[in-house]
């Protein structure tokens, strides 16, 4: 049996976190249009007859040195890079080679281990890849170069199944009824962000979290209380919304969420408050 770990690294916003779901089956890892969704490293396994590989989603890098949260986010993706088997550079041809993808080149250069890369996005008309021939020619200092869709689930197994080659001997780390790493709170906490950030379109800033506080499978239903953190009275004021008109639209979509997802009833007690201190826990 074959078995090891792929790590997925990349700028924020090129689909790693698209990329993990749709490799694995099923939606581990919160998306969105907005840079830093992904602030812990997420695993997701992918079982075949050959064996297994648990992908790695990171952090995306986001060159922002004002920023303490941005700091902490590049750590965490540095530290995903030690002890994996494969790297996974994923990279988005409508946009050109520029700091961000040099500095994660430069994180993986000189790495003694295998790397692919990953040019997703191949679902945009030709005219959007502007800069496609740039990637397909740097290409040549990786071991392999794959062309796919995270978005449309399109050209996914090629890549799987070359990540499946290199990957050494080993024992499962994960067992079948277990696909990631994550708790289920962390999981429901990352969608109500994710809710945030699709009801807010770029006005609420990157400094909000989520914490579940609790959690309760009740026979007809799921009982969860959380709290959305911001770092700002303003923006809490902003997130509630005029007659908390804001905060019950991010709950409705959340349930809508969890309730297909959990296939019951869900009761969400979804406060906002503000809290100057949330990043020293990421």
């Amino acid at each position: 049996m074959k078995s090891g770990f792929a790590v997925l690294i990349g700028r924020s916003n090129v689909g790693k976190s698209t990329l993990m779901n749709t490799m694995v089956g099923t939606k581990i890892a919160a998306t969105s249009f907005r840079a830093q969704m992904t602030r812990q490293v997420i695993h997701g396994a992918v079982n075949t007859e050959e064996g297994q590989i648990v992908f790695l989603d990171t952090p995306g890098i986001f060159k922002d040195k004002k920023n303490r949260l941005t700091g902490k986010l590049i750590e965490k993706a540095k530290e995903a890079l030690d002890g994996v088997d494969v790297i996974l550079y994923v990279v988005d041809p409508s946009r050109e080679i520029g700091d961000e993808e040099k500095y994660t080149y430069g994180l993986i250069r000189h790495l003694d281990i295998p790397k692919i890369l990953v040019i997703n996005k191949s679902d945009l008309h030709r005219e959007e890849k502007k800069y496609l021939q740039s990637y397909l020619e740097w290409g040549q200092d990786f071991e392999g170069v794959f062309e796919l869709s995270a978005l449309r689930a399109s050209h996914i197994q090629p890549l799987v199944q070359k990540v499946m080659e290199i990957v050494p001997e080993g024992e499962a780390m994960y067992d079948d009824m277990q696909m990631t790493n994550i708790s289920d709170k962390f999981w429901v906490a990352e969608i109500i962000r994710e809710k945030v950030f699709s009801v807010f379109d770029k006005e609420v800033p990157y400094s909000i979290t989520v914490e579940v506080d609790d959690m309760e499978d009740k026979p007809e239903k799921f009982v969860i209380a959380a709290r959305i953190l911001t770092d700002a009275e303003r923006y809490k004021k902003m997130i509630i919304g005029k007659g908390g008109l804001k905060i019950k639209e991010i709950g409705k979509m959340a349930r809508r969420e969890l309730e297909q997802a959990l296939n019951k009833k869900i009761f969400l007690d979804l406060e906002v408050e503000v809290d100057k201190h949330w990043v020293d826990r990421v």
